[in-house]
Parts: structure tokens; sequence; C-alpha cells
């Protein structure tokens, strides 16, 4: 039998610091085999003893991963000087110390793992990775096949080129396109210094998918746990986790589901962004406009294709562009 010190046992299993893990015990908040405990140095087994803080069971050394669909207008850290929501706020109800794979800035929103697994998280953001993170952008002004072509090739930043990624034009909407963009490198604020550098301001930006992992039947604020399948699939195309076991975190449902409320930017109604691949326009050389009708709810193609030289407006030409004005700059977000 393997037996620690309280405190020890309570910080190790990622709730707070030793010396909070002592505050912990010695305010009442800690119970072991259902009697509160207030004296520090006492000695526990995780394995044989039930150690509970503030009514929740310890889960010792068990890492947790998690999917949060991350609103706008909420910072992805875990504390923040200006007091603005965090993303760790929204995953509160899960009994361990969660830290995020990555950002998305303060004006971004959609797909964001959070986990208390370093390891992990150092090797999804490792470069040579590669992990596949799929946006959706509305941008201002008319973007054309050329346009795209010259995102997909590289746009020269203050910190160099950009690597090649994917972009596909989704539709128009006035004097502005959404188009959806995938990229395979992590830089600060990419889509947006993209858009800039281009002309094409970012108006709105989400994130679908994270190496494959979508929102998909999540609202903004709401969370999931990872399936075991997921996290197979990710240890055998990244090599993490180093072991995939089925988690058991005890989380009220009705609160990893339930809607922020909407002070404080929580809960940004996001039902203008476009689905994934709903529906694509592509230009060919001679300035006709063809529409893609795919279905991605799993992975396939509903084959549905149909050609017309107008879509809910004539698209522009190829090589040329429209009068319609792009706006200022000063319109776009900024994270």
């Amino acid at each position: 039998m393997s037996r620690d010190r309280l405190q020890k046992i309570v910080a190790r299993a990622g709730l707070s610091s030793r010396r909070g893990a002592e505050e912990l015990i010695t305010s009442g908040r800690v119970r072991v085999n259902g009697r509160v405990v207030t004296e520090l140095g006492t000695q526990a087994d995780m394995r044989n003893d039930r150690i509970e803080v503030d009514g929740k069971r310890l889960v010792p050394e068990l890492f947790v991963y998690v999917l949060l669909h991350k609103p706008r207008k909420v910072v992805s850290t875990r504390h923040d000087p200006e007091g603005r929501p965090t993303v760790t706020e929204l995953v509160a109800t899960v009994p361990v110390n969660l830290y995020p794979v990555g950002r998305l800035d303060f004006h971004t929103s959609g797909a964001l793992l959070l986990t208390n697994d370093g390891e992990f998280t150092q090797g999804m953001l490792h470069p040579r990775q590669g992990v596949p993170k799929v946006y959706v952008a509305k941008v201002q002004g008319e973007m054309i096949e050329n346009d795209l072509e010259r995102w997909r090739q590289g746009i020269q930043l203050e910190d160099g080129m950009t690597a090649p990624c994917e972009a596909t034009l989704l539709r128009y909407e006035g004097d502005k396109t959404w188009i959806e963009v995938t990229l395979h490198e992590g830089r600060n604020q990419q889509i947006r210094r993209m858009g800039e550098a281009s002309g094409f301001p970012i108006m709105r930006l989400a994130r679908l998918s994270f190496a494959g992992i979508s929102t998909e039947g999540l609202r903004p604020g709401q969370f999931r746990l990872l399936e075991s399948d997921e996290l197979r699939d990710l240890k055998e195309r990244y090599g993490v986790p180093k072991r995939v076991h089925k988690q058991q975190v005890a989380i009220d449902p009705t609160l990893a589901n339930r809607r922020p409320a909407r002070a404080g930017g929580f809960g940004d109604d996001e039902d203008d962004v476009p689905a994934r691949r709903e529906s694509r326009t592509r230009i060919d050389s001679r300035g006709t406009a063809h529409t893609d009708s795919r279905n991605d709810s799993h992975g396939g193609r509903s084959g549905a294709r149909t050609t017309s030289r107008n879509n809910s407006r004539s698209a522009p030409r190829a090589g040329s562009r429209s009068d319609a004005p792009r706006g200022s700059r000063d319109d776009a977000p900024r994270g």
C-alpha cells in the first residue's frame, strides 16, 4: 500500500499548487473516506481511500482530454490580467486543471483542445507534426481564384513566407467572401495576418476542426471529452497521447452542455458561419461559376454538381475584381 501526505496527493491531482492544497485541507474542503480532514501531514492512499475536494472525488494522475467550442470574446489562457472571460472558466466542471493546446485569439471561435497532459500538448504543437487546422473566414472584398491561389502558394508576412495551405471559396455575401482554409503550421494569428497582407481583411474567423476533431454538435461554450477512438487515432498519427484509456471523469452533462450567458461575450451566435464544405463555388478560366454541393457529415460527397453562370449573383471573372469597396482594415477585429 502506497501512502502519501494528503496535500501532496491533492496537488498531484492537478487541483492546485502544494500551498493551495494545504489551504484546501486546513479550510475543511477535503474529505477522506467521508471524514473531513484538516490536519496537514495526514497520510492517505489514492488506490484504497476515497478522497474528495469540495465533494468531487479526485482522479489522480489521470490525463483528461477535452474539446471545447470556444466562443468569441474569450481568451485562451487560464487567467487574464484584464479580467476577460477565459476558456478554463467554461470547463470548470472538469475536476482537474486543464490547459489549452495552443490558442485561438480573442475574436476567433471554434475547436480548442484542453488537457492536463503536457507531453500531449508539446507533441501536438511541434512543427514537425503539421497538424491540420481547418477554418472558415469571412473576408472583406470579393476573392477570386487568383487570390485563393496566392494564399495556397504562400503569403509573405513579416516573419517570413507562409507554408502552402488549402483555400477554397465557399460563397459570396454582398461585397464579402466566405472561404475555407486549412493550415498545417501554427503562427500567431496567421490567417488574420494573411488577410491583411493580401488586401482581404478578416471580418469573421472560426476554426471548424483541429487534427480532424470538429466542433460538430457543440454550440459555442459547450465542450465534451474526447472519445477513445479519437485518442487512438491521434496516437497513431502523431504519437500522442502515450497511453489511451477510457476517460472516466465525473462531469455533470447538464453543465458540460449548457450554453453560457451572453454577458461578457459568451454564447455569441455562430449561425452565420457556413457549415464545412456546404456548397462551394469555384471559378474556371472562362469566368464560369461552378457550385459543388457536398455533404461532409460522414466524410463523403453527395455527388451532385451544378454549373451556372449565376449563383446568388454574378461571380467575378478569373483575373478580374469587382469594383465593390474593400472596406477599411480597421474594421477587422483584432485578437
